[in-house]
């Protein structure tokens, strides 16, 4: 590792400043992927439009791990396309990018792992570990090796689990509600879904 490690230090409040100040993380009213309402929504393709900012996050990110001789990182499409590609860029590796293929995380476009490959799987925001673990499965079932999860923000408040070491530069914890017992509709409120899933 080339890079200066006191530079690639980023604190949980200087990260979630980059997301403020980009307006990647909103206050509101808000229908998540899952169906449940929630107040807080993170949208990190607007930090991540930013070279400086993707570069800056992806320097940090890629700290932790910078000891486990990852040569690949590999992320889910589409939000954490430009984290695995930074964080690659900042560990000297090469990144690659998993696609939902009949209902199952695939590698395609020509993408594939050796055998003991060590990889390191990473993503924009973690909430539930869902994508992040079908990820890890992939990678898995190839022969190749995981030897870590890291992420942006860990939405979950720390309930996502893994069974590789994990990371994440901020941890939001945002409360949510199932739709029929959401206090923001009951005051009159209408959510919105700024998301990139429909």
């Amino acid at each position: 590792m080339t890079y200066d490690d006191a530079m690639a230090t980023l604190t949980e409040r200087e990260t979630l400043e980059l997301y403020e100040k980009t307006g990647a993380l909103m206050r509101g009213h808000f229908r998540l992927t899952s169906g449940l309402h929630s107040d807080i929504y993170l949208q990190s393709a607007l930090v991540l439009q930013y070279p400086e900012h993707a570069a800056r996050l992806g320097d940090a990110l890629a700290a932790p791990f910078a000891q486990t001789g990852a040569q690949t990182v590999l992320a889910p499409a589409i939000g954490g396309i430009l984290v695995a590609h930074e964080v690659a860029r900042a560990l000297g590796g090469r990144a690659l990018f998993t696609e939902r293929e009949d209902g199952a995380m695939r590698l395609r476009r020509g993408f594939t792992l050796m055998r003991g490959e060590r990889c390191l799987v990473v993503e924009d925001v973690i909430t539930t570990g869902g994508s992040t673990r079908e990820v890890v499965e992939c990678v898995r079932a190839t022969g190749a090796t995981v030897v870590g999860v890291g992420s942006l923000i860990d939405r979950s408040g720390g309930a996502a689990t893994f069974d590789v070491t994990r990371t994440a530069l901020a941890t939001v914890t945002a409360t949510t509600w199932p739709p029929e017992s959401c206090p923001l509709c009951k005051n009159g409120g209408r959510a919105i879904k700024p998301g990139s899933r429909a």
